[in-house]
C-alpha cells in the first residue's frame, strides 16, 4: 500500500475509534448524569474550553510536538474525559472536560495539517494536482470518520438493553415527557431509571478502550512527517504571531458579511445542543428509557451522513438558497410538531422520525455554512473559519448552558427565534452578494461540503 494512503487511513481508523466513543458519551449526557444538570453543564463546559483552545493552542502544540505526537496527546485528553465518567461528580466530570475541550483544537488542526502534507508530498512524487490528492485523503477520512456516530451510539443501546430491570411507564409519569416536561433533576422517575453501576461500568470501559486503541494505532503506525515537510509547515505556523492571528479573528468582524451571518452560524450550535441534550433526555429517555437514546442518534447520524454528501454534490446544481429554505422549512415543521407532540412508547416511529429530519437539516446548516464562509471570505479563510468555530461552539456553550433552567418549550422558541433571525440575516447576506457581484450569481457556484476542521463533531 502506499505509504502515504496507509497514513491517512491510520488517522481515519484512529478518529473513528476515538469518536465512537466521544459521540456515545456526548449523546448519553444529559441522561446519564442527570443530577443537577451535571451532564450537559459539561457539556457547556468542554465547548467553552474548546473556545478558548482554538485561538491558542493549535500552532504552538504543532510547531513545538509535530502532528504526530500533537494527535496523540490529544486524543489522550478524550480519554480522560471516559475516565471522568466513572465516578461522575463536578470534581470529576468539570476538569476532563475542560482537559477535552483544550484538546479537541489541536487534535482537527494537526489531523488537518497532517493530511495537506501527506496529499501534497503524494502529488510532487506523482506529478498530480495537489488540490485534487488533498481532496481525496480528506474524503477518505470522512468516509470512515463519519460512521463513528453509528457505532459510539450502537455500543451504546446494546449495552444498556441488557438491564434486567425493565419498568412499564405510566401514563402519569409520560404527561412529563415533551414540551412541556417537569423539571426535575431526573428526568422523570421511570423512563430515565438509571442502568445499574456495572452496565455503565461496562460501557465506559468499553469507551476508555476505543479510546486507547486510537491512541496506541496512531503512534505505533503513523508516521511522523518527515523533517523538509515539517519545517515547510512550521514556518507557515510560524508566519502570523499568536496575538495577530488572535486579533484578525475579531478584526473580521468589521465585515458587514461576518457579522449577519453571527445567527446562522450561532444556530448550528443550538439545534445541535438541543437534539443531543434535550430531545434525549425529555422526549426519548423520559418515554421509552436510556437504552433507546443510541438508536434514535443512530438514526441522526446515518441520514446526516448520507445527505451531507448528496448536498455537498448537488448544491453546485441547486445552489445554497433552495438548500436553505428546504433546511429552514424542515426544521421548523420539526419545531412546531415537537411543540404540540405528547411522546408515547406505542408511537415508537416517530421518535425516530425527527432525528432523521434534524439530520437532514444540519447536514444542510453544516455543508453549506461551511461553504458559504469558503466563498465569502476566500481572501481570509483563517479568521473566517476561527470566527465559525467561535460562534458555533458559543451556541453549544448557551444551549448547554441553559438545558437545566429552561423548559423544553421555551428552549424550542427560543430555537424557532433564532432560525428566523438566522434566514433574515442570510437574506441579508444573499443581497450584499448580488448586489456586489449582479453578473455573477454566488449561488451557483460550486459550494464544497464539510470544512477540514469542522468542530461539530468535537
Amino acid at each position: 500500500m502506499e505509504r502515504n494512503l496507509k497514513n491517512v487511513l491510520v488517522i481515519s481508523f484512529g478518529f473513528l475509534l476515538l469518536f465512537t466513543a466521544y459521540g456515545g458519551l456526548q449523546s448519553l449526557q444529559s441522561s446519564l448524569n442527570s443530577e443537577e444538570g451535571l451532564g450537559v453543564a459539561s457539556l457547556s463546559v468542554l465547548y467553552a474550553a474548546l473556545i478558548l483552545s482554538s485561538m491558542f493552542l493549535p500552532p504552538i502544540l504543532i510547531k513545538k510536538l509535530g502532528c504526530k505526537w500533537t494527535i496523540a496527546i490529544s486524543m489522550c485528553c478524550y480519554i480522560a474525559f471516559s475516565l471522568g465518567n466513572f465516578y461522575a461528580s463536578w470534581y470529576t466530570l468539570i476538569p476532563t472536560s475542560v482537559i477535552l475541550g483544550l484538546g479537541g483544537a489541536p487534535l482537527w488542526s494537526a489531523k488537518c495539517t497532517y493530511l495537506t502534507i501527506a496529499g501534497t508530498s503524494y502529488a510532487e512524487k506523482a506529478g498530480k494536482n495537489a488540490k485534487d490528492i488533498i481532496n481525496q485523503y480528506f474524503g477518505v477520512f470522512f468516509l470512515v470518520f463519519q460512521s463513528s456516530g453509528i457505532w459510539g451510539n450502537l455500543i451504546s443501546s446494546l449495552i444498556l438493553s441488557q438491564s434486567s430491570t425493565k419498568v412499564e411507564i405510566s401514563e402519569e409519569d409520560l404527561e412529563c415527557c415533551g414540551a412541556y416536561n417537569c423539571l426535575t433533576d431526573t428526568t422523570n422517575t421511570t423512563g430515565s431509571a438509571k442502568p445499574s453501576n456495572s452496565l455503565i461500568y461496562t460501557l465506559l470501559g468499553v469507551y476508555t478502550a476505543s479510546g486507547v486503541l486510537a491512541v496506541l494505532l496512531v503512534i505505533i503506525f503513523l508516521d511522523q512527517i518527515k523533517s523538509d515537510q515539517a519545517e515547510t509547515e512550521k514556518e507557515k505556523l510560524e508566519a502570523p504571531s499568536f496575538w495577530s492571528t488572535f486579533l484578525a479573528t475579531f478584526r473580521h468582524l468589521k465585515d458587514k458579511r461576518q457579522c449577519l451571518l453571527i445567527p446562522l452560524t450561532m444556530y448550528s450550535g443550538f439545534e445541535q445542543g438541543f437534539l443531543s441534550g434535550d430531545y434525549t433526555k425529555v422526549y426519548v429517555t423520559c418515554a421509552l428509557g436510556i437504552q433507546y437514546v443510541g438508536y434514535v442518534m443512530i438514526c441522526f447520524a446515518a441520514v446526516n451522513s448520507l445527505c451531507s454528501l448528496l448536498f455537498g454534490k448537488i448544491s453546485q446544481f441547486t445552489g445554497r438558497k433552495l438548500l436553505f429554505a428546504l433546511a429552514t422549512v424542515t426544521n421548523t415543521a420539526c419545531i412546531i410538531a415537537l411543540l404540540l407532540w405528547k411522546p408515547h412508547p406505542k408511537q415508537l416511529a416517530v421518535f425516530f422520525v425527527f432525528p432523521a429530519l434534524w439530520g437532514l437539516s444540519d447536514a444542510v446548516w453544516q455543508t453549506q455554512t461551511n461553504g458559504l464562509y469558503g466563498i465569502l471570505f476566500e481572501k481570509h479563510k483563517e479568521a473566517a473559519f476561527a470566527n465559525y468555530r467561535l460562534w458555533e461552539s458559543l451556541g453549544f456553550v448557551i444551549a448547554f448552558g441553559y438545558s437545566t433552567k429552561l423548559q423544553a418549550y421555551i428552549k424550542l422558541y427560543i430555537l424557532l427565534s433564532v432560525l428566523a433571525l438566522s434566514m433574515v440575516t442570510y437574506g441579508a447576506v444573499e443581497y450584499l452578494e448580488a448586489k456586489s457581484s449582479p453578473g455573477t450569481p454566488t449561488a451557483t457556484k460550486k459550494e464544497n461540503g464539510r470544512p477540514h476542521s469542522q468542530e461539530t463533531h468535537m
